[in-house]
């Protein structure tokens, strides 16, 4: 019985030490691809047809967080497969936008976004047409102005020239008479 108590022993070399391995090259070692976030956080093995894996890299694994929180992974998946890979990465854009409204605003999402959004927009348009309103007016103050001006120079003007007019046929009356004057002298001289 005291044989049936032996313990065999095995080589602790590993197989790839043996002499006959050690002057080939060495094989590089298999490449590890890092799964996608998606499977990181679901815990699963990536598949190299992973549908997930082109959207939500292992370098951002909060993007599939948010949309996993939000949607669920069956409901992501689902919506990728039923979509044509040109449209897939729109509706992954999408939903991780949809998804971080939701978690900011669990009631309205991104429909309560739009509407603070148009509403501010509206109160904008609003300031815009009342300074718009408030430009015309003193567009119109200024035309108002200009013309003002226009027409006290004018009247001064014309009253210059009608003072020059008639100091000018002042001058002219009293320079006639005194021409008529001497030329009636000059006819009572004549006549003599």
């Amino acid at each position: 019985m005291e044989g049936s108590n032996s313990i065999s022993t095995v080589s602790s070399t590993p197989l790839s030490q043996s002499p006959s391995s050690s002057s080939s090259p060495a094989s590089p070692p298999p490449l590890v691809l890092s799964p996608c976030a998606a499977c990181k956080i679901l815990r699963r093995r990536c598949a190299g047809r992973c549908v997930l894996a082109p959207y939500f890299p292992p370098t951002e694994p909060a993007k599939f967080a948010i949309a996993h929180r939000v949607f669920g992974a069956s409901n992501i998946i689902k919506c990728l497969q039923e979509l044509p890979e040109s449209q897939r990465a729109d509706a992954v854009s999408s939903m991780v936008y949809e998804a971080n409204a939701r978690i900011r605003d669990p009631v309205y999402g991104s429909a309560g976004a739009i509407c603070q959004l148009q509403k501010q927009v509206n109160d904008l348009q609003a300031q815009l047409a009342k300074a718009q309103a408030e430009l015309v007016n003193m567009e119109c103050q200024q035309a108002n102005l200009v013309a003002f001006v226009c027409r006290e120079l004018a009247q001064s003007h014309y009253k210059c020239f009608d003072d020059f007019n008639a100091s000018t046929h002042s001058d002219f009356h009293s320079i006639t008479q005194t021409n008529f004057d001497d030329n009636s002298n000059v006819n009572q001289l004549w006549i003599i």
